[in-house]
């Protein structure tokens, strides 16, 4: 199973490294075959040219336009050598003033010099091209700078230094392994097979699909990191959901009143809750409502509440209950569902008129005006997430990889399947088994096709 690859060495490439606006300094990056000799255009004194310093040299120069001889600015000049550098090719850093105008500038003259404007994640995908990183690692770079919280940038430093690629290598160097010894005795007649050959063969590869099956697993955390939790607080008006909102961040901001339908559109803000990032959204009373105004938040309402991740149904306790909130509640999957029994400080309804939820509904009593039950609310909030515990940067697979690992997961089931019928069905046993391990080596990039290329690196920005 031969992989596939290239070397990426091409046309220099130009883009700005740094963002563009008021800044102390900005870095224009060049990579690719003659990105030293774009810098010599650039630069005035002779002794001073990129092309003749060694690598690891940086020194400071005045940058020309290469057709005007305008003095762009002065800058200081990083020399990076192939294959030591960060795509593994001839590299050079420009480090000029900062501001969207001088920045600009700067890039405008680098590009009359002979250099091409690079394409989002370009840099990065020379890397991967070079040899300089495995498809997870470069994925890990985009998660790094896309980081919403600590722990999000701990499990993405963890995987830019190859902890998700090392398994799944492991996995794929293994899956080979076994799929090659599998096609070794194709020609094979039953009664020449080595003794218990195909127990031995199927007991290691279930071995190999339950590893496989534990990395699918942490699909979940990796989302939740990546994209955060939407987590909608819903209920009846004057129940207590604004009050839920200000208390879980610690300051007043939506508005509290007792006037019911005070809350008529969405309000929206981010909360860390262990290290994952939630996007916590207030949202109108559910009630019949005359209002057109109250009507169009009420539906904005319920179109979040079928998106969430985790709905905080809020219901006040104190109030007899009409039906109305617990058949919200029905209309709720049960798995996404937190209730908030609210106002524990004021006397229940009247006996006969309480709250009694369906069985089996996880449920929290709080004060919100008091702020009793938070702390038990939070920890349910974590559970119900995931989240109890702040992860060591264990890998965590993306979207991507998950379907991936799903589908190596299918063919190495068929396959433990097909070796359990006899040596009669080696062949679809073989199938699957190379099914498999091209599905593992897409992950890390051992198997690519320009398409599979280009979904990864659309996602980043230009200068990466």
């Amino acid at each position: 199973m031969a992989d596939t690859g290239n070397n990426a060495s091409g046309s220099p490439i130009a883009a700005l490294a740094t963002a563009s606006g008021a800044a102390g300094i900005c870095v224009v990056r060049v990579s690719g075959e003659g990105a030293l000799e774009v810098g010599d255009r650039l630069v005035q004194e002779a002794a001073r040219k990129p092309s003749r310093r060694a690598a690891g040299a940086f020194f400071h120069a005045s940058i020309l336009h290469p057709q005007t001889r305008e003095r762009i600015d002065d800058a200081v000049v990083l020399v990076y050598r192939a294959p030591h550098s960060y795509t593994g090719e001839d590299t050079l850093e420009i480090q000029g003033h900062g501001g969207s105008l001088p920045s600009r500038r700067l890039l405008d003259a680098v590009l009359a010099a002979g250099a091409r404007m690079a394409e989002p994640g370009e840099f990065t995908k020379r890397a991967f091209l070079n040899g300089r990183l495995d498809l997870t690692q470069a994925e890990a770079v985009c998660d790094f700078i896309q980081a919403k919280t600590d722990r999000a940038a701990h499990v993405a430093r963890a995987q830019m230094d190859g902890a998700l690629g090392q398994k799944i290598g492991h996995l794929y160097g293994q899956l080979t392994c076994v799929c090659a010894d599998v096609e070794h005795v194709l020609d094979f007649d039953e009664g020449e097979l080595p003794d218990t050959f195909l127990e031995r063969i199927a007991i290691r590869l279930s071995g190999l699909v339950a590893e496989a099956e534990r990395l699918a697993a942490t699909w979940n955390e990796g989302h939740l990191l990546r994209d955060g939790a939407l987590v909608v607080i819903s209920g009846r008006p004057n129940a207590g959901k604004s009050s839920l909102l200000n208390a879980l961040l610690g300051r007043n901001r939506a508005i509290v009143h007792e006037v019911p339908g005070t809350t008529r559109d969405v309000i929206e803000e981010g909360f860390v809750l262990n290290g994952i990032p939630l996007r916590l959204v207030d949202t109108a009373g559910l009630r019949e409502t005359d209002n057109a105004v109250e009507r169009e938040g009420i539906g904005r309402a319920r179109e979040l509440m079928r998106q969430a991740d985790l709905n905080l149904h809020v219901i006040d306790w104190s109030q007899p209950c009409d039906g109305t909130a617990l058949r919200e509640l029905a209309a709720m999957r049960r798995e996404s569902v937190l209730v908030v029994l609210n106002k524990k400080d004021l006397p229940p309804a009247p006996a006969g008129r309480e709250v009694r939820l369906p069985e089996g509904v996880p449920h929290v009593q709080a004060s919100l005006k008091t702020g009793e039950g938070l702390a038990p609310l939070r920890a349910s909030l974590a559970a119900l997430l995931g989240i109890e515990t702040e992860s060591q940067g264990q890998p965590v697979v993306t979207l991507r990889h998950l379907s991936e690992l799903r589908l190596a997961v299918e063919r190495g089931r068929l396959a433990v399947e097909a070796l359990a019928v006899g040596a009669d069905r080696l062949v679809i046993a073989a199938g699957a088994l190379r099914e498999a391990a091209e599905a593992l080596g897409r992950i890390v990039g051992r198997v690519y096709t320009d398409d599979l290329l280009d979904t990864v690196f659309n996602r980043f920005c230009v200068g990466k």
